[in-house]
């Protein structure tokens, strides 16, 4: 790269919307020079900074995305799957870097976003922490290396604003665990338990979703046989990390061949 990328941030009054809007800010590496938000809200036509409670930026918060991601090189987004679908096909159109932390994605929504990986890069990651990627990795190889003898559980806490479950973190982790095992995740996922539900079906992962407080994210994944277990375990404390992780990767996509990417690639692991 030889000149400083510039970032538009959608979802700008979010949660990890503002975040993203810091850590941009703060980065000598790229340059805040979006922020989308809904049509209709409040934050509409104000400068961000003033928005976010602090000082005038120079970025005016936009609900015309296609004319925002026109003068950047990237969009960082974590809004939810319809509008990111929507950002994909105006971030392709702009060939911007369309990098997607977006959770709660259906496998359809996710095949809809390959016409758009065809003109851009797409770099989607249920998590964009280095430490929760290298968690990813650690599974499947203790899943490739364990027999059925072992249970998989995929236990996940977040905040009580968190509006899906599994969170995209466990199921990254639960993808990772099948293909250790050379399974179909569809095949073998057991997403909760109610009730009289009979034994454990063997081979099966299960996922347990934890809701309260303001969690930023933990996630274990656990491996029990009879006399024994082996934990896994990713703590988040700073919803920072993710915000650091999703730059990393809108700075890692520039000139990079349109396509779909993830965290691995980003990376390198």
């Amino acid at each position: 790269m030889t000149h400083t990328p510039g970032i538009v941030i959608t979802g700008a009054s979010g949660r990890m919307g503002q975040m993203l809007m810091k850590t941009v800010l703060d980065s000598n590496a790229a340059k805040l020079v979006g922020a989308v938000e809904r049509k209709g809200h409040d934050w509409v036509g104000r400068d961000v900074g003033e928005a976010m409670g602090g000082q005038p930026v120079g970025v005016t918060v936009t609900d015309d995305a296609l004319e925002a991601f026109s003068h950047a090189q990237a969009v960082i987004d974590f809004t939810a799957p319809e509008a990111t679908l929507e950002f994909a096909a105006l971030a392709a159109q702009a060939r911007c870097v369309h990098v997607i932390g977006t959770t709660g994605m259906s496998d359809e929504q996710i095949a809809r976003l390959e016409p758009a990986s065809r003109h851009a890069v797409i770099v989607r990651a249920g998590n964009m922490s280095l430490g929760v990627n290298l968690l990813v990795q650690l599974t499947k190889k203790v899943a490739a290396a364990l027999d059925e003898d072992f249970d998989i559980e995929v236990i996940e806490a977040h905040h009580h604003h968190k509006v899906d479950a599994p969170s995209g973190t466990a199921l990254m982790l639960g993808e990772a665990a099948a293909e250790g095992r050379g399974v179909d995740l569809n095949d073998v996922s057991d997403r909760g338990r109610d009730g009289i539900t009979g034994a454990r079906k063997r081979g099966d992962i299960g996922f347990q979703a934890i809701r309260g407080g303001d969690i930023v994210g933990e996630h274990d994944v656990l491996f029990a046989a009879a006399g024994e277990r082996i934990v896994l375990r990713h703590m988040a404390t700073d919803r920072a990390i993710f915000a650091r992780g999703a730059l990393k990767a809108a700075l890692w996509g520039q000139g990079k061949a349109p396509g779909e990417y993830d965290m691995v690639d980003v990376l390198g692991l």
